[in-house]
This record gives C-alpha cells, sequence and structure tokens, in this order.
C-alpha cells in the first residue's frame, strides 16, 4: 500500500502542473482553457480528497483518470495548446499506486484518448499538436520511471500500517452498531431465517449449518432431529457447500432438499410425511427471498469470528505477560527465602520461612496454572471434550485430585464461538473445585448433539460458600453463559458438594418470533 509520502508528492505534481497550467491561461485570457483547467482541476482534487480520507475504494483508477484527462485534454487543446501539460501526471499517479506496468498502461490510454477524440471532435491534429501531446506524454512517462525507484521504496510494509487499518474499520464498525436493527446474534438471526424458510417451502424440519472447518456446525434448527434425520440433512447440506457459491445450486433428493442461502450458511430440510417427492420445490425462489436476511446472518458470522480472534490475542498476551512477569518476580522471591532459609536466627525464624516459603510456591503453582488456561484452546481438530478431559488431567496431576470426566460426543461440531464460551465455563467450575472445594473428587460429564449441549461439574465438597468481594468467577461464568444463550445452574447436592450444569438449548422458530427467550438462572 502506497504511504501517505507518496500521495503527498503526487499531490504536490498535479498542484503545481495546474500552476503551469494556468499562469499561461490566464495571461493569454483563454477562456475555453478555464473551462478545461476547471475541469483538470475537478478531476485532481476529487482523487485528493478520497486519499486524504482514506477512501481509496472511490478514488479513481489510474487508467479511468488517464482516460478523463485525455478527454480534456483533446477538448482544450485547440484553443489552448498548454492544457496537454497535463499529461503528465496521469503516469506519475500509476506508478505510485500500482507500479511501472500500469504506468505504461496508462500512458497508451491517454495517447489513445487525446489522439482519438482529437481526431473525432476537431476533425485533425495539427504537427504542433501532435509534437505536444507526445512530448509531454513522454515528459510524463520519463519522470515516471524516474519516480518509481522512490514509489518502490515506499511501499515497504510498514508494521504500523495494519494497525492504522484496523483503527479505521473498528471505529466505522462502533459507527455502524447501532443501526444494526436485528443484532450480531448468530442463533437469533438463524432462527429467524429458518422462519422465512418454513412460511415458503412446507417441511418437517429445517437446519441452518455454517463452516466449522472442514465440516459444517448446525446454527439454527426447528425441530430436535433425530440421529437418522441429523445425518441426512448434514449431508445434504455437504454437498451443497461442496459447490462453487457463485453458482451453487438447491440439492433435493427424496425427502431431503438443500439449498445455500448466503456465502456461508446452508439450509437443509425434510419434506412432511406423504409429500409428493416429484414435485421440484420452489427452493431457488425462497433462496432470493431471503437475500437480506442472509446478509445479516454472514454479518453476524464474520464478527463473531472477529471476536474469537481478537479474544485469542488478549488471552495469548496475557498469559505472556504474567509468565514473563509475574511468575518470574515471584519465583526470585522464593529464591531469596531459599538463602535466608539456609541461615535462620533461631528456630521460630526457621519454621516461620519455611511457611512462606510454602506459600510462595503455592502462588507459583496458581500463577503457572493460570498462564497454562489462559494458552488452552480449543483447535479445529480437537473436540469440545477431548479439550476439557485435557484441562481436567492437567488439574488432577497438579492438585491430585482424582477428576472424572465422561464424554457423549456427536461428530458434528458446535460454532467456535459457542465452544469457545462453554470451554471456558467448564475449566473455570472444574478450576473452582479444585482450588476452593476441598474436595476428594470431582466428576465431569460433557454431552455434546450439535446444535445442543450439556455439560456437568459436580464435586463431593463444601458445597456453595459465601462468594468473596474479589471473587468473579460465578458472574464471568454467567456472562459466559448468556452470550451463547445457555443456561446457567449452580445447586448444592443433595448429600454434599456442589453441581455446577450448562446448558445449551438451540433457538426454535418460536425465539426468532418472539415467543421464548434465552434466560439466565443461577439457583443456590
Amino acid at each position: 500500500m502506497p504511504s501517505s509520502q507518496t500521495y503527498a508528492v503526487v499531490g504536490a505534481a498535479r498542484l503545481f502542473a495546474l500552476l503551469a497550467i494556468g499562469g499561461p491561461i490566464a495571461w493569454f485570457h483563454q477562456e475555453q482553457g478555464l473551462l478545461a483547467l476547471a475541469a483538470v482541476a475537478g478531476v485532481w482534487i476529487y482523487q485528493g480528497v478520497t486519499a486524504t480520507r482514506r477512501d481509496l475504494e472511490l478514488s479513481l483508477s489510474p487508467m479511468t483518470e488517464a482516460a478523463a484527462i485525455g478527454v480534456i485534454c483533446a477538448l482544450g487543446m485547440t484553443d489552448s495548446p498548454v492544457i496537454l501539460a497535463a499529461l503528465v501526471v496521469p503516469p506519475l499517479y500509476a506508478t505510485a499506486v500500482a507500479g511501472v506496468r500500469t504506468m505504461v498502461r496508462t500512458v497508451m490510454v491517454e495517447l489513445i484518448s487525446v489522439v482519438a477524440l482529437g481526431l473525432m471532435w476537431w476533425e485533425t491534429v495539427t504537427a504542433d499538436q501532435a509534437v505536444a501531446i507526445f512530448t509531454w506524454s513522454m515528459a510524463g512517462l520519463g519522470l515516471s520511471l524516474i519516480a518509481a525507484v522512490t514509489f518502490t521504496s515506499d511501499r515497504v510494509p510498514d508494521p504500523v500500517a495494519p494497525y492504522r487499518d484496523a483503527q479505521e474499520h473498528l471505529k466505522q464498525l462502533i459507527d455502524l452498531a447501532g443501526s444494526l436493527s436485528s443484532g450480531l446474534d448468530v442463533g437469533a438471526l438463524g432462527g429467524e431465517l429458518l422462519s422465512q424458510v418454513s412460511d415458503g417451502i412446507p417441511n418437517r424440519a429445517l437446519v441452518l449449518y455454517v463452516p466449522r472447518g472442514e465440516a459444517l456446525a448446525p446454527v439454527a434448527s426447528t425441530v430436535e432431529l433425530d440421529p437418522a434425520d441429523a445425518v441426512a440433512t448434514e449431508t445434504l447440506a455437504g454437498d451443497v457447500r461442496m459447490q462453487d457459491p457463485g453458482n451453487a445450486r438447491p440439492v433435493q433428493i427424496g425427502e431431503g432438499f438443500a439449498f445455500r442461502v448466503s456465502d456461508q450458511a446452508v439450509v437443509a430440510g425434510l419434506r412432511p410425511p406423504g409429500s409428493d417427492t416429484s414435485r421440484p420445490l420452489p427452493l431457488a425462489v425462497v433462496a432470493g427471498e431471503l437475500a437480506d436476511m442472509a446478509v445479516k446472518l454472514d454479518a453476524a458470522l464474520l464478527f463473531a469470528q472477529f471476536r474469537d480472534a481478537a479474544t485469542a490475542d488478549e488471552r495469548n498476551r496475557l498469559a505472556r505477560e504474567m509468565h514473563d512477569g509475574v511468575a518470574q518476580d515471584i519465583a526470585s522471591l522464593g529464591y531469596i527465602i531459599d538463602a535466608l532459609a539456609a541461615r535462620p536466627a533461631d528456630e521460630q525464624q526457621a519454621k516461620a520461612l519455611a511457611m512462606l516459603r510454602e506459600r510462595v510456591s503455592k502462588v507459583v503453582a496458581e500463577v503457572r496454572q493460570s498462564v497454562m488456561n489462559l494458552r488452552t484452546s480449543i483447535g479445529e481438530n480437537e473436540s469440545l471434550g477431548a479439550a476439557i478431559s485435557n484441562v481436567a488431567r492437567h488439574l488432577s496431576e497438579s492438585s491430585g485430585i482424582p477428576i472424572r470426566v465422561r464424554l457423549d460426543e456427536q461428530p458434528t461440531r458446535l460454532r467456535p464461538e459457542v465452544e469457545a464460551e462453554l470451554f471456558r465455563i467448564a475449566q473455570e467450575a472444574i478450576n473452582n473445585a479444585v482450588k476452593h472445594a476441598r474436595a476428594t473428587s470431582i466428576d465431569v460429564r460433557c454431552q455434546v448433539y450439535a446444535p445442543e449441549a450439556v455439560i456437568t461439574v459436580s464435586d463431593d465438597g463444601v458445597g456453595l460458600q459465601t462468594a468473596r468481594s474479589d471473587s468473579h468467577g460465578l458472574k464471568i461464568m454467567r456472562e459466559r453463559a448468556r452470550l451463547i444463550g445457555a443456561e446457567l445452574v449452580v445447586r448444592d447436592n443433595a448429600s454434599r458438594g456442589l453441581t455446577v450444569s450448562v446448558a445449551l438449548k438451540i433457538p426454535r422458530s418460536a425465539v426468532a418470533k418472539g415467543d421464548v427467550s434465552p434466560t439466565l438462572t443461577e439457583q443456590r
């Protein structure tokens, strides 16, 4: 991407060209020349404004600018030959933004434009005009070749440029957020989309799928499918996904059907029992009617991807700071205590130093565990249950508390943002049981039947205690559950201990219509 300095050089060249052209025109009072000069100035001012405001997608391309300047020069060269000096600038602009190859094409475009229109408009191009056209075009070519060296060095990647672009895009996103009437909740938008599909296509089940790596993840469904129907709809959706997005065709096989509704989303469904499967469904028509809803859904999916990427980066940054800062400082304190403990003044001091060393070691272990928690995430190839099992294994090894994990998962994955929040809730629940419950055993159960899931963490410890003022674990779990529309339940067991359960139920059509809204409850 060209630097601001590059655009400044091009802007300066345009300004001096206008001054060089405007001087003779004003001196000789050439009225037609003033009109041509105003037209050239209008084109260049527009180009400068879009570059200054970084709305570069609105700028004219180099060849479009060359064609416009060529037309203006052709119309004004008879009354004001000096206007042909404007031919110097377009090649310079082309070199700055696109390189030498585009510059050569730009010179050809402006030559063709000025000569062809000159012949059509004036029916002739005089020898003096031809010499002036050639001279100014070659001057632009030569200056551009010389400047190419400078512009090429300016195009060296700027490490801060992505952050500047991110600032601009984030500001635009904040400005747009207030105008999003439907919000950016993928589940709610998916339920609303399926409701519209149901209005146009008779069915007994509909499921909305979005990509998850190489697989598909269900976002919303109208009914709870049995395993056979779930496999059928996922297979049909996969067939549609394998097609070219720009030329995707609906699929209808027996009672099943599937069609693409946006760049990322595919709807699959099943016909009602006893329906005539020989009659084609109006899938393409319905897909066309969903264009506006599809735009909203794709925006929500992109926002979810951006949020996940930003969250992962922030967690890794915090983990690095904790490991390189706090953890190292605390470990250094341990070395000092060891040195003092080697020569205690008396027995009482020796006991105090031993107790202090034990506490420091415990703090170091907790910091290291926190770093591991921050760095632990779910990969594309690792299921939610596998990620929870890894956390449980590490915690069991470090604490000595047996942690039993039972998994009941289907191969179909949940959406990435849903898996991430469920994983963090389970991780926090297991951590709390290890640190605060004084438990002798912990049971974890993970059931995933996408698009639904239930995770339960039970222990045999002291149960739910009065929360400390500086404790935020339960509040954070509550917020995470709210983000994905899940229900969080915290309750004391009948005998002893505590159970933390989070259940995710996929939004049905009723949710989209406003009959039901996701709720979050906490039981004590």
